[in-house]
């Protein structure tokens, strides 16, 4: 078992120290909180070790898992890659793109790994489906939210927009051309609601909307694609996927079939991928000590997490256009 400690115990980080108490592939040896009142609270009422010295921790730890403000990811991470600790670090993975590349420097020279927390990827709808998109052409992305005062320290972009920038990078696999986007402000000091064009240089186009002042949840992707539309309801969990093939000479009763103005036909049809059941933020820390364990690439990498902040930040930049 790998010897985990936890910097953090807001709301997130509480649930990752229940999660990691409970895995069988990590041992926990306690967690550190810069507010040394809500580290005893936190303490007394789960029984979790509290350590008051940041350091102390993460000598005693082979993983340190960082679920800090974003503002702190950076400088909480370079200690523990300074010595030679694997780090899991919540999205987004710093606060700056500059920060992002010197960590991952700093990795490469200690020769640790490092996962982003880009929870999605490990929701169960999604992987039901992700070898399934090939290829999308156009994407489009509703990720609402009710209003909540956490997270509102960073633009609604780095806070919700992230997850399905992360999503799209992970199956487009070409590079971005050009983002067009707006955003508004309405209740915090920045955007709380924001929209974005993607133009990949394949010809796939996105277009994202996120939102934290919503009167309803929504977490829906749609993936369309050369004979196949592909949905995904992150927050129910379920799927949508319908496809298209040659229409057979002779159609059954029940069959489905569409003909084009040219005359072509297709036959509409409808598959129902299996959606196991799993708790994703388990999920992602238990894959991790996977990795390192089996010295195999994390399924969201510090460079995949990289990549999804330079698109997120770009977005935010391309406001001002």
């Amino acid at each position: 078992m790998l010897k985990v400690g936890v910097l953090g115990a807001g709301h997130l980080g509480k649930i990752h120290l229940r999660l990691l108490h409970q895995s069988q592939k990590y041992e926990l040896i306690g967690f550190y909180d810069a507010d040394e009142i809500n580290g005893k609270k936190v303490s007394d009422e789960f029984g979790y070790s509290y350590f008051d010295n940041i350091n102390k921790l993460i000598d005693n730890v082979d993983v340190v898992d960082i679920v800090t403000p974003t503002l702190s990811h950076y400088e909480c991470a370079k200690k523990a890659v300074e010595k030679g600790k694997h780090i899991f670090i919540e999205k987004p993975i710093t606060n700056t793109l500059e920060e992002a590349e010197s960590l991952l420097d700093l990795a490469q020279t200690h020769n640790i790994k490092g996962q982003v927390g880009h929870v999605e990827r490990f929701n169960p709808a999604f992987i039901a489906v992700k070898d399934k998109i090939q290829n999308p052409m156009f994407i489009e992305t509703h990720r609402l939210a009710e209003f909540n005062p956490r997270g509102t320290d960073v633009p609604v972009v780095l806070d919700l927009m992230i997850h399905d920038i992360d999503a799209i990078l992970s199956v487009v696999g070409s590079n971005v051309k050009r983002i067009n986007a707006s955003g508004v402000s309405v209740i915090s000091n920045s955007p709380d609601i924001a929209n974005a064009r993607i133009e990949f240089e394949n010809g796939c186009v996105a277009n994202l909307t996120a939102s934290r002042i919503s009167l309803k949840n929504m977490r829906k992707s749609r993936f369309f694609q050369k004979d196949a539309y592909i949905s995904v309801d992150f927050l129910e969990k379920k799927v949508e996927v319908v496809k298209m093939k040659d229409a057979p000479e002779s159609p059954g009763d029940f069959d489905m079939i569409l003909q084009n103005a040219e005359g072509v036909k297709k036959q509409i049809y409808f598959e129902n991928p299996e959606i196991d059941t799993n708790n994703a933020i388990l999920d992602e820390l238990e894959t991790f000590a996977d990795a390192i364990n089996t010295n195999t690439e994390p399924i969201v990498s510090l460079t995949q997490g990289t990549n999804a902040l330079r698109v997120a930040l770009e977005v935010i930049e391309a406001f001002k256009n």
